[in-house]
């Protein structure tokens, strides 16, 4: 092994299972709720595959909010993607990568394709590099071939860090109180327009992050 390729080794197979270590962690030191878990747990039970979508900076706890079967989630062919899928790998998770400006079509295939298969997918409508908070095409035009619903995921969270990235993401702390929230499922109407879908899922996803932080509210807590 070259000195180059020793530290890549290290932070390929020694930060993936520290950061699998630290979520475990934060979900047993933290305090966290579910509210609409009878949406995921709808489609397991008629044994359906829904579409997950989640907002990017919101992706570090996911994986304890996630109740269904197993799934693939549309990950980054970059360096921190890499990261990211192997850590996703050590809680059962599956990883289809490609992005908008690398691997992006074949990826997009691969999840077409998948859509005939007995697994959720899973996307960030944001991601990877934005703007933040704003849907765009690949979930639309995923559920719209797929025939598939769209279930709004969110977390918020009374305790936490925002880094001062793209998409200002999140890092709770121990000791707060998180919520996870489920939006009833949208499916593509026929003759509705890739827009105006689009905006449903928009609306959706705000309404959604806004039940989770509403949840805290009702504590008498902020969002962070």
């Amino acid at each position: 092994m070259s000195k180059g390729s020793f530290p890549k080794w290290c932070l390929l197979n020694l930060a993936p299972p520290a950061a699998a270590f630290v979520i475990r962690m934060l979900g047993r030191l933290m305090r966290l709720e579910t509210v609409g878990g009878e949406v995921p747990r709808s489609f397991v039970e008629r044994g359906e595959y829904p579409i997950l979508a989640f907002w990017h900076d919101q992706l570090l706890l996911m994986v304890l909010g996630y109740t269904g079967p197993g799934s693939k989630i549309l990950i980054s062919a970059s360096k921190d993607g890499e990261l990211i899928a192997r850590v996703m790998h050590r809680f059962g998770m599956g990883a289809v990568r490609g992005s908008s400006n690398r691997g992006g079509r074949a990826a997009f295939r691969e999840l077409v394709a998948l859509g005939k298969e007995s697994v959720d997918l899973v996307v960030t409508p944001d991601g990877p590099k934005g703007p933040r908070h704003q849907v765009k095409d690949g979930v639309v035009q995923l559920a719209r071939l797929t025939g598939r619903g769209v279930v709004p995921m969110a977390f918020a969270c009374s305790r936490g860090h925002r880094f001062a990235s793209w998409d200002r993401f999140l890092l709770p702390y121990p000791f707060g109180r998180g919520v996870f929230a489920f939006g009833p499922p949208l499916y593509h109407a026929e003759g509705e327009s890739v827009e105006q879908f689009r905006a449903r899922i928009q609306e959706a996803m705000k309404e959604n992050l806004e039940r989770a932080e509403s949840r805290l509210t009702s504590y008498g807590l902020s969002a962070v």
